[in-house]
């Protein structure tokens, strides 16, 4: 006897069908992003170590940090500026072998580089940022070739934050970042923000922590770096 086909069999296979079509897409669709390699600093102290990555968004302030780490301009270079609460500074070039009570903080590569203030970088704890002469002799807040800060910071009351800082409208993740993590909001629009510490922030603790003379706050012990590129997982 000839096999009469089924209308409701075929209709019983295509829901089949598109069941397992659904699944795939809503699998996707829930999938989490995958992880890419990113490029990212490895500052080393006595105390560790801190991953640093530069923002894509900073171009010429990350191109010249790279180029400082590979050409080994900051190995052997002191934290010389030390303020528990608000910010550990490096990057003279004339700190390395100073001798005791030497004044530091002016030198640098013998250029400065255009600011590229953004306002979606903020000074949160870990935030690195390009130190600069005033604005009194420097209008255009153009950063130091080298000389750079790494955001230490305070317990932020962000209340205070509603109305903006120096320009700036802060969203819910930055006002976030800040209640969780402290920082510096008073230098938010003055400053370039280039790079944050994505790994050691309890790094930043330790040389915050040391004793520092109080003139030139300059650790009374030498606190010194090497730095050296590297990769890791970023979503």
């Amino acid at each position: 006897m000839k096999k009469i086909h089924s209308p409701l069999r075929s209709l019983k296979h295509l829901a089949v069908a598109l069941g397992a079509v659904v699944c795939i897409v809503l699998t996707a669709a829930i999938k989490p992003p995958a992880e890419k390699k990113i490029e990212v600093v490895v500052l080393t102290t006595e105390f560790g170590d801190m991953t640093i990555r530069l923002y894509d968004e900073t171009p010429l302030h990350k191109e010249n940090f790279l180029k400082l780490v590979n050409d080994g301009f900051y190995d052997g270079v002191l934290f010389h500026r030390v303020i528990e609460n608000f910010m550990v500074q490096g990057g003279d070039p004339n700190s390395k072998n100073a001798g005791p009570g030497q004044q530091l903080g002016q030198g640098g590569p013998g250029y400065t580089i255009p600011a590229e203030i953004k306002p979606e970088f903020i000074h949160k704890k870990g935030a690195l940022a390009a130190a600069r002469q005033g604005d009194r002799v420097n209008p255009k807040k153009e950063s130091s070739g080298s000389q750079f800060y790494i955001v230490h910071g305070a317990p932020v009351d962000t209340a205070r934050l509603s109305s903006g800082g120096r320009g700036v409208n802060y969203n819910g993740e930055q006002l976030r970042a800040y209640a969780e993590l402290g920082g510096t909001p008073h230098l938010d629009g003055a400053y370039t923000v280039f790079g944050e510490v994505i790994k050691g922030l309890d790094i930043i603790d330790s040389i915050a922590a040391q004793p520092v003379d109080r003139r030139s706050n300059r650790p009374v012990e030498d606190i010194s770096m090497t730095m050296k590129t590297s990769r890791t997982k970023w979503k």
